[in-house]
């Protein structure tokens, strides 16, 4: 993502996603989808839940990756449970968009997979 223009791109449409899903009384499970798969990256949380009537945001974060092992199944990640509130939903989702390479690319991926009318957005 050498590119500037390309990573300004990417930010501006998933900028528009995510005023795109705000605007809506009724959350459809596909925006609710996008909507945890954003707060999940940058938290680096293990579970997130939006109880959107409440305006609250309840997850579980990952305090060490160092314990985690792809090869095993992992039952004891050491995690910190949060629970926070936001007054703007569009505004705190925007401020958690990082802007590294790495975050660039996951976005990217998750416009994709939201344009592709057949595919269903996942939460990774």
């Amino acid at each position: 993502m050498e590119n500037s223009g390309l990573k300004r791109r990417v930010l501006y449409e998933i900028e528009n996603l995510i005023s795109k899903s705000c605007s809506k009384n009724k959350m459809s499970q596909k925006f609710q989808n996008l909507h945890i798969a954003i707060l999940k990256k940058y938290y680096n949380a293990a579970d997130v839940s939006i109880d959107y009537h409440r305006k609250r945001v309840i997850m579980d974060i990952v305090m060490d990756d160092s314990c985690y092992d792809p090869k095993k199944m992992n039952s004891s990640l050491p995690t910190l449970r949060a629970n926070l509130l936001f007054k703007n939903l569009k505004e705190f989702l925007s401020s958690s968009l990082d802007k590294d390479n790495g975050s660039i690319a996951f976005y990217a991926k998750l416009i994709n997979s939201y344009e592709n009318r057949n595919s269903k957005l996942t939460v990774v």
